[in-house]
């Protein structure tokens, strides 16, 4: 990791605590190992007000490029468990890939998919989202984003 460990803004690290303790939609295995290894790298992560948090550090909101050495190249932006849109490629920051990539930087690698079946992207860009101001993560923004009513499977 370019920076030691991950680097979230402060309201923000509340926000995905929030949200790993209220996940109950395990899809799978390698999901359930993800979040639990989201969980223990947020133990060591390094805290920042929003103002001081580096520009190239991927962010709820965030669009994110990342490439494989096999060629494979994908693009999305990370959001909120509720504001999921796979057609818009707004990928959820609880789902496997969204909790590899968050509070890491670009230029870091990350290794992404199922046991047997891994492969190593790099994140290639990180572009922050114009529209989500620093409000985006206040406390009643977050009760607002949570969802009304979780999916069990």
């Amino acid at each position: 990791m370019k920076y030691g460990s991950l680097v979230l803004e402060k309201n923000e690290f509340l926000m995905i605590k929030d949200y790993l303790e209220t996940n109950v939609t395990i899809e799978d295995y390698a999901h359930k190992n993800t979040l639990e290894i989201l969980h223990q790298n947020m133990s060591t992560a390094m805290l920042f007000e929003t103002e001081d948090i580096p520009f190239d550090i991927i962010k709820i909101y965030s669009f994110i490029k990342l490439a494989g050495t096999s060629g494979i190249r994908q693009t999305f932006q990370l959001v909120a468990p509720n504001e999921v849109n796979i057609q818009e490629n707004k990928i959820s920051i609880v789902s496997s890939l969204g909790a590899s990539v968050i509070g890491r930087a670009e230029g870091d690698k990350i290794t992404y998919g199922l046991p047997g079946d891994v492969i190593s992207l790099i994140i290639e860009k990180v572009k922050q989202s114009k529209e989500v101001d620093n409000a985006a993560t206040t406390t009643p923004t977050i009760n607002k984003r949570k969802p009304k009513k979780l999916k069990t499977y």
